[in-house]
């Protein structure tokens, strides 16, 4: 049976190490942490963490390409518990602000350009 892929946008896999800060619905911060990325891509990000994210709560991404540094905001779409105790979530983009959303574009480019010179080099 043939999987249909519902993804607006293309992920890249990329393991780079991010902050993370949790917003209540009060914007409170409720947690904060770093994180690894497993995949990226304009719509969301796949993060890795120690801890499992609520998925009532808002997040901000730090996320940086070489000396560019923005936070994204985005929600949680799904938490589950992934390899060794540590949580994979779905973060699903939520940000507006056109500069930032630029500095996001410019990161998954890079990632795409990373990976395809990965690929060619183990041919």
């Amino acid at each position: 049976m043939e999987t249909v892929d519902k993804r607006k946008h293309q992920r890249v896999g990329s393991l780079n190490l991010l902050a993370y800060v949790c917003f209540d619905e009060n914007q409170r911060v409720v947690k904060q942490g770093m994180g690894r990325t497993l995949d990226v891509s304009e719509g969301g990000i796949l993060l890795e963490t120690h801890a499992p994210i609520d998925l009532r709560h808002t997040i901000s991404l730090t996320i940086g390409l070489e000396d560019d540094m923005t936070d994204i905001t985005g929600k949680a779409v799904y938490c589950r518990e992934g390899e060794l105790g540590k949580f994979e979530s779905g973060i699903e983009f939520q940000e507006k602000d056109e500069a930032r959303l630029r500095i996001l574009k410019e990161y998954v480019k890079a990632f795409r350009e990373q990976e395809k010179e990965t690929y060619t080099m183990t041919e």
